[in-house]
């Protein structure tokens, strides 16, 4: 069977559920037996995501082959339960780069190398590639940006050439907003409308449209939108707010998108189980019989006067599937870790659980270290991440094994107590300036120690990958490492180092034991990554069931 094509647009403003939308067709066709591969084309002239600044772009979401990518690679692994890799994410800078790559080496044969044909030829390339990789029935592609925007127009013009190339193979989904001013009390067609008439200036004609909205959509405005726009009524989507985005493939469902969509691409329509989806929402809204507060302790969270969740959205998102596990709802405290610098800690005071997430250099460091002395101390259920893990090492050596001075590397290249210490040929890379998808990144195994806090969870939640051997796979995206030197002080001092990769045998987490703290954990690696809804992470299940006042 020739693979098919879904391109979804959106349109009018950003952030309106593009990957929440592409994602979610794509879990009703996956769920229909077809296989299904998703691609997310990004706008900027980064090569990937991994340099850019959280607050600017949100949380880049780590791939388990190292891809550093964009937060809509982790709503397609949640929804698909299946892992994205490099083939799933498409940058424009790729694009550029290999284009110019190949005009220098003279693989053009000396034609003048122009936007049209080469650079579209090369996202279609991509596009199809990434189909043919996973033999694909069915790729859904989400087309970065909105529609009107100068620097996505190649993306759309690939799609546009597509279409014409292969009928009835292509569709065109396009998300737009449908706002409802508070001074006029009704919806506005128009904003869609220009959006629309913005695809028909690039030669493409949406099949659906979906409009995201406050409240339900009526009949009046679908007809508006089925005369303004010339799409069929039936195919206008209603996708309204709900209390979480895994709702939305239900939502669709019930209006028949998959259906219409099967049917449009001229394939079978199989039969649709979604049991254990519906049992999964059916606990986001059952009654939480546990309220618990979390402290987040970052520095990524301000964007002008704004807190923005985004910054840590894979984090945000396990804490999420592992409060529904347990019947619990968390509240979240963000604290700015500069404020804690001088001192006063009445923050975190009241906070069932503390959280220090993913974090880079010098800023905020003693604060985030105030905040982990204050969760071992008052035996505060702690969580570290990455940075949150080194730091709770800094934290222990400082205070508990006397080493005075002591730090990481990255904070403090003359530390007389290096306890945290650059990973072995990574020297050299920073001297070059090379930073750029260069880290320790993407899936390690990491041996876990019996009789651990950690070990225990992984055997409750069943999360070994290999139960004989106690193996986890987990993501990685750091420089700095525990230093090893130091090992044999620190576990005389009852720090125990719960798990070590397989490969290096580098420090993977260190945590107390229980009889002395309810929940003290630190992991090099990134568990939130790997967390899904239907499969919730077990340190993440293990955590908040400690928040919650169990052991």
């Amino acid at each position: 069977m020739p693979t098919k094509f879904i391109f979804v647009s959106g349109g009018v403003i950003s952030g309106l559920g593009k990957g929440v939308t592409t994602a979610s067709i794509a879990l009703l066709l996956q769920n229909r037996g077809y296989r299904i591969t998703p691609v997310k084309c990004e706008n900027y002239l980064n090569i990937d995501a991994g340099l850019i600044n959280p607050i600017e772009h949100g949380d880049p979401y780590l791939c388990q082959d190292g891809t550093e990518a964009d937060m809509d690679m982790g709503t397609y692994e949640k929804f698909l339960d299946k892992n994205m890799e490099r083939h799933n994410f498409i940058t424009m800078g790729q694009i550029y780069k290999t284009v110019i790559d190949r005009e220098r080496n003279f693989e053009y044969d000396g034609e003048d190398v122009e936007a049209i044909p080469h650079v579209t030829d090369e996202i279609l390339k991509r596009i199809k590639a990434a189909g043919e990789k996973e033999d694909a029935d069915i790729v859904v592609v989400e087309l970065g940006g909105t529609a009107g925007e100068y620097q996505n127009a190649l993306y759309y013009e690939a799609s546009r050439i597509l279409s014409r190339d292969k009928k009835n193979s292509v569709i065109h989904v396009h998300v737009s907003y449908l706002p409802t001013p508070s001074h006029l009390g009704e919806p506005k067609t128009k904003p869609t409308q220009l959006s629309v008439r913005s695809l028909n200036a690039m030669g493409i004609q949406p099949d659906f449209i979906v409009t995201r909205s406050e409240k339900p959509m009526d009949a009046r405005r679908r007809a508006r939108f089925a005369l303004f726009c010339s799409v069929d009524a039936e195919n206008v989507i209603d996708s309204v707010d709900m209390k979480t985005p895994y709702e939305a493939p239900l939502h669709l469902a019930n209006q028949k998108m998959d259906e219409k969509i099967l049917d449009m691409l001229e394939l079978p329509n199989k039969k649709l189980d979604l049991t254990k989806w519906q049992t999964m929402v059916a606990s986001v809204h059952a009654k939480k019989t546990k309220q618990i507060t979390i402290a987040i302790v970052g520095k990524y969270f301000a964007t002008g006067e704004y807190q923005l969740r985004d910054s840590y959205a894979a984090l945000m998102d396990a804490i999420d599937h592992a409060c529904w596990v347990n019947h619990a709802e968390a509240s979240v405290r963000w604290i700015q870790a500069e404020k804690l610098e001088k001192g006063n800690l009445d923050d975190l005071t009241g906070a069932d659980g503390i959280i220090v997430p993913i974090g880079w250099g010098p800023r905020g460091v003693e604060g985030k270290i105030k905040a982990i002395e204050y969760a071992r101390v008052n035996k505060v259920p702690y969580l570290g991440l990455c940075y949150g893990m080194q730091l709770a090492v800094v934290e222990y050596a400082r205070n508990v094994l006397g080493l005075k001075g002591a730090h990481t590397l990255e904070c403090d290249a003359d530390t007389s107590h290096p306890v945290i210490h650059m990973i072995s040929g990574q020297e050299e890379l920073l001297k070059r300036r090379a930073y750029g998808g260069t880290m320790r990144l993407g899936r390690w195994e990491c041996q876990v120690k019996s009789g651990t806090l950690s070990d225990e969870s992984y055997i409750k939640y069943d999360g070994y990958e290999d139960k004989g051997q106690k193996m986890v796979g987990e993501r990685h995206r750091h420089r700095y490492e525990f230093n090893d030197a130091y090992a044999k002080q620190f576990e005389e001092k009852g720090l125990v180092i719960a798990g070590r990769s397989v490969v290096e045998n580098l420090a993977e987490i260190i945590e107390l034991p229980q009889d002395v703290h309810p929940f003290f954990v630190g992991t090099q690696y990134h568990p939130e990554y790997r967390s899904r809804p239907l499969r919730p992470h077990p340190l993440f299940l293990s955590y908040i069931q400690a928040c919650s006042g169990g052991k």
